[in-house]
C-alpha cells in the first residue's frame, strides 16, 4: 500500500504541474468546465442526495449538532444555489491577463501590473460539501489548481462532487490534477497539507476554532484565515423600528449555522422598550433562547442573565445574547471589544450614525439597514466564495476570484539600458 506521506507527496506534485498547465487555459474553456459541471449537478442530483444521506445518517449517529447536520444536507435548494454559482461564475470575465493602466517612463518603458493565479490553493472545510463545488469553481476561474480536503463527516458527499469536478475538467480539455479531493478521511493529510510548501501557496481554512488554532500553530503554508462570526446588529435610536424588528429577526432565524448569523443584537436605550418586548416574543416563538443584561431582563422577563462569555461567543444555534446600550459609541466599542471581525450591522435612519458606524466599525463587512446573513460571496455578487476572510492580507471579506489572483510586475522597452 501507498504510505499516506507518499500519496500526498504524489498529490502536491500533481498539483504543482496542474497550476502551470493551467496558465495556459483559456477563459473559454474554464468557463466550458464550469457550466459542465452545472450540468452534471442538475443530472446527477439524485445519486448525489443518496451519498448525501449515508453521511447525514451517519452524523446523526455520532449526535452532530443541528446546525452541523444543516450545513451538511444537500438539499434540492443547496444544489440548485451551486448550479447557479457556476453560471455565474462561468459568466464572469476571466481574470487572468488584465492589466492595470500603464505608465510609461521618461525612457519610454512602460510599466504596468498584471493579474496571475496564486499558484496551488490548499481548501480544508469542515460540514459543509457545497463548498467542494464552490472552492472547484473559484479556484479554476482564477486559473489556480485546487487540492479540496473537506471533513470526515462529509466523504461520501465530497466524493460524489469531486466526480462532478472531474467530469467538467474532461469535457474541457483542463488537466485533471487542477483540482483535486483528498479521499481520506485520516486526519493527518492535514498535517501534510500545511507543511507542503514547496507546492502549496495558500492554505484556505473553512471550519470551527479549534481547527483555525490547530493550522495557526502548525501550518507553514501562508493561510488566508476565515475566524469565527460573532456577528452583531445594533438597533440605532434613529431607527425605523419595523425595519429594525424585521432586520433583527432575519439576521438570527435565517439559519443559525451560517457564520454571518447574528449572535449578539445591541440596541440604544432610548428604543428599547418599544422594540424589544415584540421582537423578543417573536424569536422565543421561533425556538430562539434570549440571553440579556439586567436592563434587557427587566423589559423580556423570559431572558436568561447574560455572562461575559455570552458576549464572545459564536453560537451557531438558537442562542442571542441581547444588550442595551447608552449611544452609538458604546455599540461601536462593545464590538470592537468582543466582535470577531467578520460581519455587523447598523439599522438607523441617520446617515451620520450610518457613516459613523461604517467608518469605526473594523470589520470585513459593514452594513446599513441589512441582517447579517447577507455575508456571502453569491450575495455580493461573487458567484460563489471560497470564505470570508477576516486577515487584513491578502483578502478580507467574501474571497470571489479577485481574491484568488494576485499581481505581478510586467515591462515592456525598445532596448533602452540604464545608465
Amino acid at each position: 500500500m501507498i504510505s499516506l506521506q507518499d500519496s500526498m507527496l504524489s498529490i502536491g506534485q500533481q498539483a504543482r504541474q496542474a497550476s502551470r498547465e493551467m496558465l495556459r487555459a483559456s477563459g473559454a474553456q474554464k468557463s466550458q468546465a464550469l457550466l459542465a459541471m452545472a450540468k452534471a449537478l442538475d443530472d446527477q442530483r439524485q445519486a448525489l442526495q443518496i451519498a448525501n444521506k449515508i453521511d447525514l445518517e451517519a452524523g446523526r449517529d455520532r449526535n452532530l449538532e443541528s446546525a452541523l447536520l444543516d450545513r451538511l444536507t444537500l438539499s434540492d435548494r443547496t444544489i440548485d444555489l451551486m448550479i447557479e454559482g457556476l453560471r455565474q461564475i462561468a459568466s464572469m470575465p476571466d481574470p487572468i491577463g488584465s492589466l492595470t493602466a500603464t505608465n510609461v517612463r521618461p525612457n519610454g518603458m512602460h510599466v504596468a501590473q498584471m493579474r496571475v493565479p496564486l499558484g496551488v490553493i490548499g481548501i480544508i472545510y469542515e460540514s459543509r460539501p457545497n463548498v467542494t463545488i464552490d472552492a472547484a469553481a473559484l479556484c479554476l476561474k482564477s486559473g489556480n489548481a485546487a487540492i479540496l480536503r473537506g471533513g470526515s463527516e462529509a466523504l461520501h458527499s465530497n466524493l460524489a462532487l469531486g466526480k462532478i469536478v472531474q467530469h467538467g475538467l474532461e469535457m474541457a480539455g483542463l488537466p485533471a490534477h487542477a483540482v483535486q479531493v483528498i479521499e481520506t478521511s485520516d486526519r493527518a493529510a492535514v498535517g501534510h497539507m500545511i507543511t507542503m510548501t514547496e507546492f502549496i501557496d495558500v492554505i484556505i481554512p473553512r471550519g470551527g476554532k479549534n481547527l483555525i488554532k490547530r493550522l495557526a500553530e502548525e501550518a507553514r503554508v501562508p493561510m488566508i484565515k476565515h475566524l469565527d462570526g460573532n456577528c452583531h446588529v445594533y438597533i440605532d435610536s434613529h431607527a425605523d423600528l419595523a425595519k429594525a424588528q424585521r432586520i433583527a429577526f432575519n439576521a438570527k432565524t435565517y439559519r443559525y449555522g451560517v457564520c454571518g448569523s447574528m449572535e449578539t443584537l445591541l440596541v440604544h436605550k432610548s428604543v428599547a422598550a418599544n422594540v424589544l418586548p415584540e421582537l423578543s416574543q417573536a424569536l422565543i416563538k421561533h425556538g430562539v433562547e434570549l440571553r440579556g443584561c439586567q436592563r434587557v431582563l427587566e423589559l423580556v422577563p423570559q431572558a436568561s442573565a447574560a455572562t461575559e462569555e455570552d458576549w464572545g461567543t459564536e453560537y451557531l444555534g438558537p442562542i442571542l445574547a441581547i444588550k442595551i446600550v447608552d449611544s452609538i459609541n458604546e455599540a461601536i466599542a462593545h464590538i470592537a471589544q468582543w466582535g470577531s471581525g467578520h460581519t455587523d450591522s447598523i439599522v438607523t435612519q441617520d446617515i451620520a450614525s450610518a457613516q459613523q458606524f461604517q467608518r469605526e466599525v473594523d470589520s470585513s463587512s459593514v452594513y446599513v439597514n441589512l441582517p447579517t446573513v447577507f455575508a456571502d460571496g453569491f450575495e455580493y455578487g461573487l458567484g460563489a466564495e471560497i470564505g470570508i476572510s477576516t486577515n487584513r492580507l491578502h483578502a478580507r471579506g467574501p474571497v470571489g476570484l479577485e481574491g484568488l489572483t494576485t499581481l505581478k510586475w510586467v515591462l515592456h522597452g525598445d532596448g533602452q539600458i540604464r545608465g
